[in-house]
């Protein structure tokens, strides 16, 4: 048994880094950790903070591929952010001219929920957390 104590970062591949970096610090208002260049690498590596502790790595690669299918390809199916009221930050993307999908019932669990994306398509999703 590991003992995992919790989830430390998810990474994310972005085609514009310019366009992603806005998206997530300014439409989803996470707060910027680290901002590094790789030269060897021509690539950037954003580091992003979440309320709870948890980061996003937000990471460009030169000729990256792009994802296979929407949403059902092996691997990270989606990218899920937990939130006091759906309603209303679902609200606010629209507002910030973000599509985001009408919001549905969690057959198990009751809570609301909605999905959106990322200006590369990856799929997220508001989850409520009960307060």
């Amino acid at each position: 048994m590991l003992n995992l104590l919790g989830l430390h970062h998810v990474a994310v591949i972005c085609s514009d880094y310019a366009r992603s970096k806005a998206f997530y610090v300014e439409t989803l208002g996470l707060r910027v950790i680290a901002e590094t260049y790789r030269a060897e690498r021509n690539s950037y590596k954003l580091d992003l903070a979440l309320p709870d502790g948890g980061q996003i790595e937000l990471f460009t690669f030169p000729d990256a591929p792009p994802r296979p299918n929407y949403p059902e390809a092996r691997g990270l199916r989606h990218l899920a952010f937990a939130i006091a009221d759906v309603p209303a930050a679902a609200a606010t993307l629209v507002a910030a001219g973000v599509a985001v999908e009408p919001i549905r019932i969690d057959q198990l669990t009751g809570q609301p929920f909605t999905f959106f994306a990322d200006p590369d398509g990856l799929p997220l999703e508001l989850y409520a957390r009960p307060v």
